[in-house]
């Protein structure tokens, strides 16, 4: 079994997972800060994909912190397709409410200019956590991808 840079159980796993939440948190403050995002599906479904990123990666890291601190191996074939499985799962989910609400935000600011015309719409922090939200899928997708190579260097 291979050592892999981000897989649970390690510090950069911890590292990774920590900054997931850290970026999904940020992305849905600057999503609910602003106008009422409930109006637009995309935006009340990329908050959705957000909450679930910031659960999982938050339980996540505490289970890493968990094996840091008690010297635990998380790197049991279960436990890893497990972490595996839901990883991509969160990873769609969270890479299709990031382009589903830039594309919207694009559309609002760009095509029809609603942000010059409505100025109670909060284009800028719905630009912001979008940018944000891909972020956190960049972050998501790494430690997807470490668990999985993790995973295959079972068998």
């Amino acid at each position: 079994m291979k050592r892999v840079v981000g897989s649970p159980g390690t510090w950069s796993g911890m590292a990774l997972r920590l900054s997931q939440c850290v970026f999904a948190a940020a992305s849905t403050f600057a999503m609910v800060s602003g106008f009422s995002y409930s109006n637009y599906s995309a935006y009340f479904y990329m908050s959705l994909a957000l909450i679930l990123q910031l659960m999982w990666s938050l339980g996540l890291a505490c289970k890493d912190i968990f094996a840091l601190r008690n010297k635990k191996d998380l790197h049991t074939r279960d436990n890893v397709l497990i972490i595996v499985m839901v990883d991509w799962v969160v990873a769609v989910f969270m890479f299709s409410g990031a382009c589903a609400s830039a594309s919207l935000t694009i559309f609002l600011m760009w095509d029809v200019h609603f942000c010059e015309t409505y100025s109670k719409l909060a284009c800028r922090q719905f630009a912001l956590s979008a940018v944000l939200a891909f972020i956190t899928w960049l972050l998501q997708a790494a430690s997807s991808f470490s668990a999985f190579w993790l995973l295959v260097s079972f068998y």
